[in-house]
């Protein structure tokens, strides 16, 4: 079932933007700066909230702290955006106690990707469009088409098709979930689960064996929401590989056993995830996918 979301404002160069780590510790200092750089070019006035670079164990700082960081730049009335300076783990401890209040009815684009899935799931949960794209550690190394991307997903420009492998399955039309498929399942049965019903997943996962993307996606299966989503969507599975000479099937010999008899649309290698090439994928919005021509369309 096709959900509708509020959609933020677009973007435009002069508006204020501020910058989080709800996640893993900031380690890549230089890509960081190289990232803030790219918005600022943009025109965008970019604030980055004392105490980015904090550490607690491989966290950026305590839960409370990067909940309160949240917290400031979602309810910070002139902020029209959030970028989230990198992904790792952590976002999800911010959730525990986490409650996006009625700063829904202000609603301001949230950027990020990997681990930030928990914070877009949690947002289309509540009924706001957020955006998969590239976080401020890797937005430096994007091509340009897909830097571009992303300055047209959140400055109100239309988003062309992507073209990948089609698996057949036919259409579906639905509302799109874009998610790190690591992250995705252990939000399932949460309170920060989106409706799946009639949903497009588009997963894709990095530095995982191919035996613990089976193992997901047969959690996927087993729980029953596989049976109730219309299409995925499959990006990179970036170093998924199995090591050498170890008995193993290949991811594409997984994903294919997993996935391929569900009778619904599925098209594979789409240019998002973890290696350069991250188009922007808008969260919550409708969407069509076409498992015969391979091709995921954002015309709505």
């Amino acid at each position: 079932m096709i959900s509708r979301k509020i959609i933020p404002p677009p973007l435009q160069p002069g508006d204020l933007l501020r910058v989080i780590a709800p996640s893993g510790c900031l380690r890549e200092l230089t890509a960081f700066e190289q990232g803030v750089e790219v918005w600022r070019s943009r025109g965008y006035r970019v604030e980055i909230i004392p105490g980015i670079d904090d550490k607690w164990g491989y966290l950026a700082g305590k839960d409370e702290v990067r909940r309160q960081h949240l917290a400031t730049a979602w309810q910070d009335r002139e902020c029209r955006g959030i970028l989230c300076a990198r992904g790792g783990f952590g976002s999800t401890r911010v959730l525990e106690a986490w409650d996006w209040g009625k700063d829904i009815s202000h609603p301001k684009w949230l950027i990020g990707f990997s681990d930030i899935t928990a914070l877009l799931w949690s947002l289309c949960r509540v009924g706001v469009t957020s955006v998969h794209a590239p976080v401020l550690t890797t937005i430096a190394n994007e091509p340009e088409w897909s830097r571009q991307r992303l300055f047209d997903c959140v400055e109100g420009t239309s988003l062309s098709p992507l073209s990948g492998s089609g698996w057949g399955g036919g259409i579906a039309t639905g509302m799109l979930l874009p998610a790190n498929l690591t992250v995705a399942t252990h939000l399932l049965g949460t309170s920060h689960q989106p409706d799946l019903e009639g949903a497009i997943l588009a997963f894709e996962d990095v530095m995982e064996a191919p035996y613990r993307i089976d193992r997901m996606l047969t959690q996927w299966r087993m729980s029953g929401c596989l049976s109730r989503v219309g299409g995925i969507a499959l990006g990179n599975f970036s170093q998924c590989e199995p090591p050498p000479n170890i008995p193993s099937f290949s991811v594409e010999e997984v994903l294919r056993d997993r996935l391929g008899n569900l009778g619904i649309p599925i098209v594979s290698n789409l240019p998002f995830g973890h290696e350069a090439g991250n188009a922007a994928l808008p969260v919550g919005v409708e969407v069509t996918l076409d498992g015969d021509m391979g091709i995921l369309d954002f015309a709505g």
